[in-house]
């Protein structure tokens, strides 16, 4: 009879686009919920606090290795062995001799794991950056060895054993996404990206293909490089058989498709400042990366790995490295082997969280560094943000929940080596204040990370107040004393040194308090591996509180932080009425009591911390409290993710356990949340538009009583396709090409985008198909349309098995703007126009002006004879450049100047960023 039902309902009902179909509740059946019902997750991978070292950066405890047995070229202006100690952009003398000798530095600090930037053997020093050296470690030439500049594999082994002697861990970054730059190509170096809408890659036969419908797979279409890739790729012969292993020299297992502006398709497949994209959608290069680390975990013993540049790969490559690696290392004697990637993003809503989390929901990956909690931090503890806004930061934690990881994880930070010191945001967002406020304001930011949930992690120097002036260079000063005039002059929060003395001063007030505050976490399991409920959060500045509690102990630990400058008061829902509770952390009264109402009076000083702990446990529940499953939907901000939550009747400390069957399957756990809301963020990706899928949940409560919920029934939704198009505010120039581009959630290979138009309210005609994934994109001619025109655009879906879907944006033709709001011509020329020096990037005697007749930026100069190398930089920075050929970040240009010198008409087409310059007939 219930099936029956059930069944009408589902004939009755069509499948919707862009919404889930479902059915109401089945009956619970109570003696199914002990079976169902879990612990949340807490492996071993959440006990760990990590010291964040660059290894050239922090002891050098070897001088002879300071060049890496190479000699220096005396026709060269750079040192060719990369060691220069004045530079911030070459090798400044840090090793891993150096490294083990300071352990007792780092255990002093409570390190848990040490967690070192690549040491590999990087390519010494690439001229076209600067040049600049491989000091960070990010310009792989050989996997199979330490760079000499930071000592051999034999130290290395040294480090591991000495640290493992002392509990730490040893961890360091690993890269698969690119080696250094040692592929050019025939058509110039360093050049501009071509799509594979434009240039599809082809077959040795020369067959048009799409990768993605290999990556995965353990076959992989037949390549030649002087067919299948829009660029002919080239090895100088001296390097040739440069890299380790062997298989990196073949040039046909990379992307070569130029360099990557870091949006849409070209961020996973284009080169890193000419660094050299690896075709990870190759069986050839998945196995290759596997064997790679294995040997590395096997020979060293290394106990875990920080994955560089995670978003920039495709995702079938991390669902087969992931737990392939982690089988590997499981079976030789790691069973708490971790692995953790850079998801790099900005902001820390629920879009970024869906965001990162893809990577472990749907990639099989433990876990990723927390961008988003860095985000959230600095901008409560720093900016004096609203507390509302950091409470709905970690509810939204919920996004990490699957079956095999969660929040509790996630490696979480404040500053690092790229995007700069949390020292320095500090400073930045708070021009004027005083060393104590900064200082205060920094210790509020690592309270924070220490005391809520996930691993946290202290980039070295910030426990000396390291600030640095701004990112990447600027913020890798060296732990002993500094040659380098940039930093020497530093400031150093909570001292009056500087990094131009040694820097390992164990009584600096924040290592004291760092060491501390490690301290008091391992002593206090539940601030450690505890679940964490949001309790309290101010409407703007004032205090956020969560609890934290160990569901072995049952004991809540009542965390409230302050980010007003004043004192403030709170009350604070607890699980404990009437009980005593005992000052942990913090200023204010040894002891407090919560009322019969469970709630407890807190008064916290301005940006500061308080924790308290209740003197009891949370009262044993009787018994397991009734659960409601709510109705599962796509979440407005990713259709691929299916939110599950459900409704407790009771107020305790809950766990609650969702599972999903498929299309008739078995039941399968999708995730354990251990606080409210609860709910998980089921990744639907992989399934078919209009699969079945059944839920259910069951509540554990903390007496160890379980109760089931009902069943919900739902049909997996269809696709969404969302459309942009190049221009702003609705208006698209009309002498450039109209950029149209189509994203689709969830992506999958077997998909392709159908483009049309409508011009002033005519028939649709079409623009093209394009079958290439991940990224879909077509570019339309207006140039023959009148200023004003509407033209309307639609996407169309083309999907097996799925219904139709489609967006449209309107747009109307308009005289061209500019896109910049600078342009600079900034070379080894601007010394004689009129700058204080050459490549000046915000020199306004190079500005070039924006002409609106045709949409260029173009300038005549008058240069005397010589020879001058040049290139465009955007907005008065560095950030934003072009070379030959419009490659972001790519090759110098050159101009010869004849003898009695000539005038030149400098241009930059801001649609497809390439530089020109002709030379002015006099008059």
């Amino acid at each position: 009879m219930h099936r029956s039902a059930l069944s009408t309902f589902a004939a009755t009902v069509a499948l919707g686009v862009g919404t889930a179909l479902f059915w109401p509740a089945a009956p619970a059946h109570a003696d199914d919920a002990g079976d169902v019902a879990r612990h949340a997750l807490r492996s071993g991978d959440v006990d760990d606090s990590f010291y964040f070292v660059m290894g050239d950066r922090f002891a050098n405890g070897d001088t002879g290795n300071d060049d890496g047995g190479i000699a220096d070229d005396p026709d060269t202006d750079y040192p060719d062995s990369g060691f220069d100690p004045t530079a911030k952009g070459f090798y400044n003398g840090g090793d891993l001799q150096g490294l083990t000798e300071q352990l007792d530095y780092i255990e002093g600090l409570g390190t848990d794991a040490i967690w070192l930037t690549p040491i590999f053997e990087n390519k010494a020093v690439q001229a076209e950056d600067g040049p600049s050296a491989g000091y960070h470690g990010y310009w792989i030439t050989d996997f199979t060895q330490v760079d000499p500049h930071l000592g051999t594999n034999a130290d290395l082994t040294d480090l591991a054993q000495a640290a493992h002697a002392r509990g730490i861990k040893v961890f360091f970054d690993i890269i698969t996404n690119h080696t250094a730059d040692v592929i050019g190509y025939d058509e110039g170096a360093r050049t501009a990206y071509v799509s594979k809408d434009r240039e599809p890659y082809r077959t040795a036969s020369g067959r048009v293909f799409d990768d993605r419908d290999y990556a995965g797979t353990d076959s992989f279409p037949p390549l030649d490089p002087d067919t299948s890739f829009p660029y002919h790729p080239v090895l100088d012969p001296g390097e040739q058989d440069l890299k380790v292993p062997a298989w990196l020299n073949d040039p046909r297992n990379y992307h070569n498709r130029g360099n990557t502006t870091f949006t849409g398709e070209d961020s996973q497949y284009g080169d890193f400042f000419g660094l050299d994209d690896l075709f990870t959608e190759k069986p050839e290069v998945r196995d290759g990366m596997l064997d790679i680390y294995r040997t590395w975990v096997k020979d060293f013993g290394i106990d875990g790995f920080r994955i560089d540049t995670m978003k920039h790969v495709d995702d079938a490559f991390w669902q087969a490295f992931g737990p392939g690696l982690l089988d590997y290392a499981r079976s030789h004697g790691k069973p708490d082997f971790f692995m953790f990637g850079e998801v790099a993003l900005d902001g820390q809503d629920a879009a970024a969280k869906s965001f990162t989390s893809h990577y472990t929901t749907h990639d099989d990956m433990k876990a990723v560094l927390d961008f988003p909690f860095q985000w959230a931090a600095r901008d409560f503890a720093s900016k004096g943000g609203s507390a509302e806004s950091l409470g709905r930061f970690f509810r939204d934690d919920d996004w990490y929940t699957d079956g095999d990881s969660n929040a509790q994880e996630l490696p979480t930070f404040l500053g690092n080596h790229d995007m700069g010191r949390f020292g320095y945001f500090v400073g930045k967002d708070n021009d004027g204040a005083s060393g104590d406020e900064l200082l205060q304001r920094d210790l509020l930011g690592h309270e924070l990370m220490y005391f809520s949930r996930g691993n946290p992690v202290v980039y070295y120097g910030d426990e000396q107040g390291f600030t640095g002036t701004g990112g990447d260079q600027l913020a890798r000063q060296t732990m002993f004393a500094s040659q380098v005039p940039d930093y020497q002059d530093d400031d150093q929060l909570g001292s009056t040194e500087t990094p131009a003395t040694d820097s390992f001063d164990t009584d600096h007030p924040l290592y004291q308090a760092l060491a501390g505050l490690d301290g008091l976490v391992e002593d206090n399991r539940a601030l450690r591996r505890g679940a964490q409920q949001v309790r309290y959060a101010a409407d703007g500045p004032g205090i956020l509180a969560f609890s934290r509690i160990d569901r072995r102990e049952q004991r809540e630990y009542v965390v409230a932080v302050n980010n007003a400058d004043s004192e403030q008061t709170a009350d604070v829902p607890t699980w404990v009425p009437s009980g005593l509770f005992e000052k942990v952390y913090g200023d204010g009264p040894d002891q407090l009591t919560s009322g019969g109402d469970r709630r407890l009076s807190l008064t916290v000083p301005g940006l500061s911390t308080v924790v308290y702990a209740s003197e009891k446990a949370i009262p044993t529940s009787s018994r397991a409290p009734a659960i409601d499953l709510r109705r599962p939907a796509p979440t407005a901000v990713a259709q691929s993710r299916t939110r599950v939550g459900a409704k407790v009747a009771g107020d305790s400390f809950y766990e609650v356990t969702f599972q999903a069957k498929v299309a008739g399957g078995r039941w399968r756990d999708i995730g354990t949340d251990d606080s409210a809301p609860y709910r998980v963020f089921h990744d639907t990706a992989d399934l078919a538009t209009g699969t079945h899928v059944s839920y259910r949940a069951a509540v554990l409560d903390n007496a160890g009583h379980a109760r089931l919920s009902g069943v919900r029934h739902s049909r997996v939704a269809a696709p969404t396709v969302d459309l942009t198009t190049s221009g702003r505010d609705g208006e698209v120039s009309w002498l450039d090409p109209v950029t149209v581009t189509a994203t689709v959630d969830p992506e999958r290979p077997s998909q392709a985008v159908r483009f049309e138009r409508s011009v002033a309210g005519g028939p649709w005609e079409g623009l093209g198909t394009d079958h290439s994934s991940p990224v879909y994109t077509v570019t339309d001619d207006v140039s023959d349309l009148e200023i004003g025109t509407e033209v309307r655009y639609r996407a169309v879906l083309v999907e097996p098995g799925t219904p139709r879907v489609a967006d449209r944006v309107t747009v109307t033709t308009a005289r061209p703007w500019p896109l910049r709001t600078s342009v600079t011509v900034a070379g080894s020329l601007q010394s004689e126009l009129g700058c204080s020096g050459d490549w000046q990037p915000d020199c306004a005697a190079t500005h070039l002006v924006f002409d609106d007749s045709d949409g260029t930026w173009r300038r005549v100069f008058t240069l005397p004879a010589g020879t001058y190398d040049w290139k465009v930089a955007v907005n008065d920075s560095w950030t934003e450049n072009y070379g030959v050929g419009g490659a972001a970040g790519g090759a110098n240009l050159s101009l010869t100047v004849p003898e009695g010198g000539a005038s030149y008409e400098f241009a930059w087409d801001q649609v497809t960023h390439v530089p020109s310059v002709s030379e002015v007939p006099a008059p």
